[in-house]
């Protein structure tokens, strides 16, 4: 009986911690805003019913994952190369997946204020692509996605501030679908998101580090 109460403790303790690890991604490359893309070629609309950005801030022992619809989301395409496109995201449709009074009614909030994406003034963030060209992965630099195939730079813009992202993506193209995944890790800071980053904190201390998966549907219009 000790044997098995002490299998299940161990058990149980090995899942409570991967559920409070921190996720990892790609380390996404961030510089100034550069120009954006000349699109040319057919029109892909994005099927904002099947594609979200999920995101997932953590700290000290705890993981706070959640997502965003988007609003609109186009993607031009000429002889089977992406050539531009650009991503509204519906800051104000924030959803945590946990649950509880204290994540809906406390932490979803205080997201939402100022002291993170003050979606009241900054209701809608912005992708637009300004250049995709084909990953190699090496040594070292392999991506997490499996079968990444394409190296996908844009400028972001959250808060009114726009910084140009680059993270490796898997890409699949056809002649009427587009499907795109990615995961990658931004520092929100560059996005003038501070609250909480004070190490001093302790247990009160929430990283820098935000982790993004990016899960993308398009049609050819």
């Amino acid at each position: 009986m000790k044997i098995r109460t002490m299998c299940l403790a161990l058990v149980a303790g090995v899942a409570f911690a991967s559920c409070n690890q921190a996720p990892k991604g790609d380390q996404a490359t961030i510089t100034d805003a550069q120009q954006a893309a000349n699109t040319s070629g057919q029109t892909f609309v994005v099927d904002t019913a099947n594609s979200e950005v999920k995101f997932t801030g953590h700290g000290v022992g705890k993981n706070h994952p959640g997502t965003f619809q988007l609003s609109s989301g186009t993607v031009a395409v000429a002889n089977e190369q992406i050539t531009g496109g650009e991503f509204v995201i519906n800051i104000k449709s924030l959803a945590l997946e946990e649950q509880g009074e204290m994540f809906q009614t406390k932490l979803k909030p205080h997201l939402l204020s100022g002291d993170f994406f003050d979606a009241e003034k900054f209701g809608t963030a912005k992708f637009v692509i300004t250049q995709v060209e084909p990953y190699k992965a090496n040594g070292q630099d392999t991506s997490l996605v499996e079968g990444a195939n394409f190296s996908v730079s844009g400028n972001f813009t959250l808060k009114g501030v726009t910084k140009n992202i680059t993270f490796p993506a898997r890409i699949e193209l056809d002649d009427n679908t587009l499907e795109a995944e990615a995961n990658f890790d931004i520092d929100r800071r560059q996005w003038q998101m501070n609250y909480g980053n004070d190490r001093t904190l302790g247990d009160q201390f929430i990283s820098e580090t935000v982790n993004i998966e990016l899960d993308l549907a398009a049609k050819r219009q």
